[in-house]
């Protein structure tokens, strides 16, 4: 079956990760997905990682964001 395989081959591609997000910022996010039909967590950050690695500006605005330093370094 074509699905079988085309699923196979990209549960290979990916990585299975965990992270700690603030959960003000992601509740913000979820309301803002629910009420736009926006995209899920999983499209957002694999597109920020791809615009992070391809675009520079990109790069530089996310390596400069320093709104969510709430408890120091750590985000």
């Amino acid at each position: 079956m074509i699905y079988i395989e085309i699923y196979t081959n990209m549960k290979a591609n990916t990585k299975l990760t965990t992270v700690n997000v603030i959960e003000d910022t992601y509740k913000k996010f979820k309301i803002n997905t629910i009420e736009s039909d926006g995209v899920n967590f999983q499209k957002l950050v694999n597109r920020t990682l791809d615009l992070y690695n391809t675009d520079e500006k990109f790069k530089e605005l996310i390596n400069n964001h320093t709104v969510l330093a709430v408890s120091g370094s750590r985000f």
